[in-house]
C-alpha cells in the first residue's frame, strides 16, 4: 500500500512538472509571434518633402550655324570652267570676278565668259573645279555674310503650337558642348514643309562670338513653357499601378496612398497639378513595397530640394 502511494505522488508530480514545462513553451511561442508581427508591420521607407518651387518644359532638337544671308553665283554660259580665281574662306566684292567659263564647242571658238560675284561677302561653297562642265542651272560659288550668323532648326509639326517669337533658347556647339549660347527665336517659316512635316525657325547668334562658324553642328533646347511656385516632388516617388498614377504620403507614422495628377518634369522632379501640396512627407525609398493604411518606421532620408 506505501508502495502504491508512492508512485502515485510521483506521477503527480511529474505531470505537474510536464505541464508547467509546456504552458511556458507554450506562452514564450507567442511572445516571439507578437514580436516578429510587430517587425513584420513596421516597414521601413526614407522620405522627402514636397516643395514649392519653379520649374520649366524643354524642347530639344538640332540645328546648323549658317550665314543670315546667302546668293548662289551661275554663270552666264555653260561650257568647262576654265578659270577659278577664288578659294573657300575668301572674301569677294561685288561685281568681282570669281570664275570664267569656256563656252566653246567643237569647230566653234568663243572667248572665256566671266562669272562675277553679285554681292560682296565670303566664298562658302564651291562645288566644281577647275574643268568640270558647268550650266547656267548650277551655281558656281556661294556667297555668304559671315558677320551675321544664324541657327536653323526644323520643329516637328506637333510642337508647332508652342513656339512662338522671342522663346528663349539654349545653343550648344558640338566644338565646345560646355559652352551654351543664350538667343531667342528670331524667324518662323509660316509654311510647314509639307515632306517632313516640320517648320523652320531661325535664331540669331550674336555678334563677337567667334566659337560659332557656318556649317557647325548644333544642339537647340527651347524652353517653351516655365512655371513659378509649383508643387513639385522627386520622379521616384511617383507609382503606377493598372493605370493608376499615386504616391505614399506619411501621416502618423501611417501610410496613406494618394492620387495625383502630374505636369512638367525637368531635372529628376515633376510638377503635381492635384492630389498633395508642398509640405507633405512623401515616400521616396521603400513605396514599392507599401500598402494603403500600413504601418512604417520612418529612416533618416533626403532633404527637401526646392
Amino acid at each position: 500500500m506505501k508502495k502504491i502511494l508512492i508512485i502515485i505522488v510521483v506521477l503527480l508530480v511529474a505531470g505537474l512538472l510536464i505541464g508547467g514545462f509546456l504552458l511556458f513553451r507554450k506562452d514564450r511561442a507567442e511572445s516571439q509571434t507578437t514580436v516578429a508581427e510587430e517587425v513584420v508591420v513596421l516597414t521601413p521607407v526614407i522620405t522627402t518633402r514636397a516643395v514649392s518651387g519653379s520649374i520649366a518644359d524643354f524642347f530639344q532638337t538640332n540645328g546648323e550655324v549658317v550665314s543670315a544671308s546667302t546668293v548662289d553665283t551661275y554663270a552666264d554660259a555653260r561650257g568647262i570652267l576654265a578659270r577659278l580665281y577664288v578659294e573657300l574662306g575668301d572674301y569677294v566684292r561685288a561685281n568681282q570676278t570669281i570664275a570664267e567659263v569656256d563656252p566653246s564647242q567643237p569647230g566653234l571658238t568663243y572667248a572665256l565668259s566671266p562669272v562675277r560675284a553679285r554681292v560682296s561677302g565670303t566664298i562658302t561653297s564651291l562645288p566644281f573645279n577647275r574643268g568640270d562642265a558647268v550650266s547656267t542651272q548650277t551655281p558656281i560659288a556661294t556667297i555668304g555674310d559671315l558677320s551675321r550668323l544664324q541657327v536653323v532648326a526644323d520643329i516637328p509639326e506637333r510642337y508647332i503650337s508652342r513656339i512662338r517669337i522671342g522663346l528663349p533658347t539654349d545653343i550648344h556647339l558640338e566644338a565646345w558642348p560646355e559652352h551654351a549660347i543664350s538667343v531667342r527665336v528670331d524667324e518662323i517659316n509660316p509654311v510647314v514643309n509639307p515632306a517632313s512635316r516640320t517648320m523652320e525657325i531661325r535664331m540669331d547668334i550674336p555678334g563677337g562670338d567667334s566659337r560659332a562658324q557656318a556649317g557647325m553642328y548644333a544642339e537647340v533646347i527651347l524652353t517653351i513653357e516655365e512655371k513659378e511656385g509649383v508643387v513639385k516632388i522627386p520622379t521616384d516617388t511617383v507609382l503606377r499601378r493598372l493605370g493608376d498614377v499615386f504616391v505614399f504620403v506619411i501621416e502618423d507614422d501611417i501610410a496613406v496612398r494618394k492620387p495625383v495628377v502630374l505636369g512638367i518634369s525637368q531635372d529628376g522632379f515633376v510638377e503635381v497639378l492635384e492630389g498633395i501640396e508642398a509640405g507633405e512627407n512623401v515616400v521616396i525609398q521603400g513605396q514599392s513595397l507599401l500598402e494603403d493604411a500600413v504601418k512604417v518606421r520612418i529612416l533618416p532620408g533626403l532633404q527637401a530640394v526646392s
